[in-house]
């Protein structure tokens, strides 16, 4: 089955740390033959939130929120890599996420989350749980934490632990098993 996902990188920050997460999670898609759509706020920067997509005229939105709404209608599933800021998720990826809806109903979510200390940004991924499923496309049971995240990779984004791989491989086998389920049941029609 061809699948494509939208894979959404939430910090501005000038020295981010977390980017080495999403291109190393954006690799390990296109070693499974997925076609990734990386959204990293830095190259598509959107205002902060007046209009949402849906209530623009069909193609009179600005050009980087018609291109995201693009990627997203033609996604299977949503990627999200998330730092914790305060106990909650990054301003920049919050502000982007709401920028649509109808777009990522009935696609599953995956939530990546990271921080600098042990607890790998657990708590803003249980945070974006409420979030993504207010938003039509709930998340996989299974959360993946990236703790330590100056130091989780070495130059060429290979996790310099015995943990991080496996756990990965882990956590996008799941998340592909409700991207094809949910894909075929949106074959057969939503239920609105």
């Amino acid at each position: 089955m061809n699948l494509t996902i939208t894979l959404f990188y939430g910090s501005v920050r000038s020295e981010r740390q977390g980017i080495k997460a999403a291109r190393y999670l954006e690799n390990q898609l296109k070693e499974r033959n997925i076609q990734v759509h990386f959204i990293d706020p830095r190259e598509y920067p959107l205002p902060l939130l007046d209009k949402m997509y849906k209530e623009y005229e069909a193609g009179k939105a600005p050009a980087t929120m018609e291109k995201i709404a693009g990627f997203l209608k033609a996604s299977d599933g949503i990627l999200i890599v998330t730092g914790e800021y305060n106990h909650s998720i990054p301003p920049a990826l919050k502000n982007l996420l709401d920028h649509f809806q109808q777009e990522y109903f009935f696609k599953p979510s995956a939530i990546a989350s990271y921080s600098a200390g042990h607890f790998g940004g657990v708590r803003a991924a249980v945070h974006l749980r409420v979030i993504v499923g207010e938003l039509g496309m709930p998340a996989i049971s299974s959360m993946l934490p990236l703790p330590g995240i100056g130091k989780l990779f070495d130059e060429n984004l290979k996790p310099t632990n015995k943990y991080t791989h496996p756990s990965t491989q882990k956590f996008l086998d799941e998340f592909i098993w409700y991207i094809e389920a949910f894909k075929t049941q949106r074959s057969k029609g939503t239920p609105y």
